[in-house]
């Protein structure tokens, strides 16, 4: 083809090409041209060469003497029986052939969180029958917002029924974790904490799944150690405590610090509650109807026996309620008519709580958008707040005495004891040494926690997590469901692994700052980047978050449901190196067994 001034141009890929009278049409052949037929016995003797030659080729590896859809044993240890270890418990073997599994957890049951918190007041904060696992299903429960000891009970019963039991080693803490090259295996260091024994064993995977909230920690205030009354953690509760007519310190307004106050309020002789930080209190998680009262939401009998009678009946009761907890995305995005509804959905809902005290209710009301903070519906909390025997104290904590706390403004208050419910480690950091190739975990994700997806590390081989890094979806969704769903994604990995002979598996540095680049992109327009401090942000106001997944929770769900092979990094076991030497003798495991 040319253009108007006569240039050549090649033909595009797909043109139609047209003749042109620069191009002859050939219609016949020129006499110059033999076409004599093609001498047969030079095809002969092509072959004859070409099968000489093959018969001395040597090939680069030897067939390995295995079925295409054979699993090598994958020995794979989870550290933490809490909901994600249970699940995981559940799922893997289930999921995974041949996995020779093993849970380990310092505690002397499973449960997790459920298990070491029993302060007074400890329940769940969104419905119980959201709460739990999508494939067993507790109908009967007692109350809408079920106490600790019943959320115990249910995820007890699910690790039993489930075989869970058979893998665990509890009261067993891992003291380390040393990728090993040679070996291509972790070395787990091992304290049993019943007996003092020391050990080290060897695994081809290892998943951490110690969760969010696990290391609690007191605070560190200069005198603290001199105190001569009871002090501990909401998380170590002191079962011998009573706060009847006693003087108390309450230090934080947490989860645990919103739940413990008004349950201990009315038979204490005073509380100083000090709280550094202002906080929403919310009707209900996820607009599910009036929310948690103080009192106990009992089901009624009748209703509770339509669940029972007639499953149709309880799995549209929970479909209708768990879809609620998926239709409030929208309110995490700044300036959002969402968002703003909500706020003055709590503005009122708080005035109302606090009807003769608007002194005290500009104290507490944030100027962040709810949801910047891991929203609490603190049922009663206000109310007791203004109470005759509560003092709500905003001033700074400066020092400890043997009898009492001196504030900033060094005005000193006598107690009797102290219950610290300061949270836990919100940087994510494991509390025990992971190291590969003399790197640290902990050195890197410092600064901030970073990771693939919030399931695994670049450079940290074989090593995965759940509830990693952004792992989960942002005020949209529920737990169980979300563990679920990577707990999933770790087993379609994991029989990629045994199935396909790999030897080493890790996310890729290019893939993991990508999915980091889209994060960054994201939670600007959201209001977790607003100057609150929470455990999404590591508790630095308006700092990079990793706690959250940058999308809802369906949106999670639909990412987790087809894996990215191409993001990870693999090496195989086949000394030769070959992708392909697991496909073995071409036999499918079913015909060597002369199966159909």
């Amino acid at each position: 083809m040319s253009d108007s001034a006569g240039t050549e141009f090649p033909l595009l890929v797909g043109e139609p090409q047209q003749l042109t009278e620069k191009e002859p049409v050939v219609t016949e052949i020129p006499a110059s041209i033999s076409l004599s037929p093609p001498d047969p016995s030079n095809k002969d003797k092509l072959a004859t060469k070409l099968a000489e030659e093959f018969a001395t080729y040597s090939p680069k590896f030897e067939l390995e003497e295995r079925a295409v859809d054979e699993f090598r044993p994958l020995k794979v240890a989870i550290i933490g029986a809490g909901l994600s270890g249970i699940t995981a418990g559940v799922l893997l073997p289930a999921k995974v052939p041949n996995i020779q599994l093993q849970i380990f957890d310092k505690n002397a049951d499973v449960g997790g969180t459920w298990f070491e918190n029993t302060y007074p007041g400890v329940r769940c904060d969104i419905p119980a029958n959201v709460y739990q696992s999508t494939f067993e299903s507790n109908t009967q429960w007692s109350e809408e917002y079920a106490q600790g000891h019943e959320i115990l009970a249910y995820w007890k019963s699910v690790a039993k029924k489930y075989n869970v039991y058979k893998y665990l080693r509890l009261r067993h803490k891992i003291d380390a974790a040393d990728w090993d090259d040679r070996k291509s295996r972790w070395t787990l260091n091992i304290e049993n904490l019943t007996t003092g024994e020391k050990f080290s064993e060897d695994f081809d995977v290892v998943i951490t799944a110690i969760g969010r909230f696990n290391a609690w920690r007191l605070p560190s205030y200069p005198g603290i150690n001199d105190f001569k009354g009871p002090l501990f953690h909401s998380s170590a509760w002191d079962s011998t405590f009573d706060p009847k007519d006693k003087t108390i310190a309450v230090i934080g307004n947490g989860a645990s610090g919103i739940q413990v106050v008004p349950n201990i309020q009315p038979i204490a002789k005073h509380i100083d509650h000090y709280a550094r930080s202002p906080t929403w209190i919310a009707g209900s998680f996820g607009g599910e109807g009036p929310g948690r009262r103080l009192e106990p939401n009992y089901y009624p009998p009748e209703l509770l026996k339509s669940f029972k009678d007639d499953p149709e009946v309880y799995y549209e009761f929970r479909k209708k309620l768990e879809g609620k907890f998926y239709g409030r995305f929208g309110t995490v995005f700044k300036d959002s008519e969402a968002s703003n509804s909500v706020r003055e959905d709590f503005k009122k809902l708080m005035s109302d709580r606090l009807p003769n005290n608007p002194e005290l209710l500009e104290q507490i009301i944030p100027d962040f958008s709810p949801s910047c903070r891991r929203l609490t519906p603190g049922p009663g909390y206000l109310e007791a707040l203004a109470q005759p025997n509560v003092s709500f104290i905003k001033t700074p904590i400066s020092h400890f005495t043997s009898d009492g706390i001196v504030t900033a403004d060094n005005v000193a208050r006598k107690v009797d004891a102290v219950i610290c419910c300061t949270g836990a480690n919100i940087s994510m950091l494991p509390p025990f040494p992971i190291t590969a190739s003399t790197r640290t975990l902990q050195a890197a994700w410092s600064p901030f926690p970073k990771s693939y997806l919030g399931l695994a590390t670049p450079s940290f081989p074989n090593l995965l997590h759940i509830q990693g890094p952004n792992a989960a979806g942002p005020n949209s969704g529920t737990v169980p469901q979300q563990v679920e769903t990577q707990v999933t994604y770790l087993a379609k990995l994991l029989r990629k692994v045994a199935n396909q002979d790999i030897r080493t598996f890790v996310p890729s540095q290019a893939a993991t700052d990508d999915f980091l680049d889209y994060c960054d992109s994201f939670f600007p327009k959201t209001v977790f980047s607003e100057r609150c401090s929470s455990w999404a942000n590591g508790g630095v106001p308006g700092g990079r978050i990793h706690g959250h997944w940058p999308g809802s929770a369906s949106h999670i769900s639909w990412v987790r449901r087809a894996p990215r092979w191409e993001d990870w990094e693999w090496s195989v076991r086949s000394q030769t190196g070959n992708r392909f030497a697991w496909f073995g003798g071409g036999w499918t495991g079913r015909e060597q067994k002369g199966g159909d």
